[in-house]
């Protein structure tokens, strides 16, 4: 990450209009801008690991958005990440937050709802207190420091958020935990931002396949509906 007073923050963008405009937002509200308009050059740059946020749209000369994020979860599992796609791309925000992006906006976005989402990932990244207590979970145990946990003789792999999500429901464990409290305790929205998003649900999806016995089935991170979602083990 940077050692920068400012945060640093990598825009891939192709299109010049936007990348250009997301640099001119980016430095008014006071960050340190690099970009790159291809992916190769955005993933060399990405993979520096002096960026404490990356702005990654999908389709990209080179190298798309989701083969970036891929490469970068492969070694860095807490960069945090939020994706650009196209609004009606339901596939597209599903496959980008499977791979491990924090979270998307989609285009044509609102400036102030992106630059809201971006101070709220990175509040919650650099406020973040770690902790060395264990997350137990039926005869699973996760360590919150490495990020890994293990289902007998198959390794569990976690990136940084969904480990604080299950970290947040561990520590309420027992009690139905809604979406809005998630984004806000997890991705450090706040409450009253009225932010449309899907990434709760999804993370929910992706832990599932790997603390459930059977994900289609769930009988440890269980759904209330219309309420929220509950860890019951």
């Amino acid at each position: 990450m940077s050692t920068s007073t400012k945060p640093r923050i990598l825009i891939v963008e192709d299109e010049a209009a936007i990348r250009i405009g997301l640099e001119d937002l980016f430095v008014y509200h006071g960050y340190e801008v690099e970009t790159a308009s291809d992916g190769p050059t955005g993933l060399a740059k990405a993979l520096t690991g002096t960026f404490d946020m990356l702005l990654l749209d999908i389709m990209l000369p080179g190298l798309d958005g989701f083969a970036i994020c891929d490469r970068i979860r492969a070694v860095d599992r807490t960069q945090p990440i939020i994706m650009l796609t196209a609004r009606s791309a339901d596939s597209d925000i599903i496959q980008g937050l499977r791979l491990g992006a924090d979270d998307y906006v989609s285009k044509p976005f609102s400036v102030t709802e992106l630059v809201l989402r971006v101070q709220a990932v990175l509040r919650r990244a650099q406020g973040r207190e770690d902790t060395d207590s264990p997350i137990r979970i039926g005869d699973l145990e996760l360590d919150n420091q490495s990020l890994c946990g293990r289902r007998g003789d198959e390794e569990l792999l976690f990136t940084r958020r969904e480990m604080d999500i299950l970290a947040y429901l561990a520590a309420h464990r027992g009690r139905t935990v809604s979406r809005e409290e998630l984004l806000n305790k997890v991705w450090g929205y706040a409450r009253d931002c009225g932010l449309e998003t899907r990434t709760v649900d999804i993370h929910i999806a992706k832990l599932r396949r790997k603390i459930e016995p059977d994900p289609s089935d769930p009988s440890r991170l269980v759904t209330v509906r219309g309420v929220g979602y509950r860890l019951v083990e």
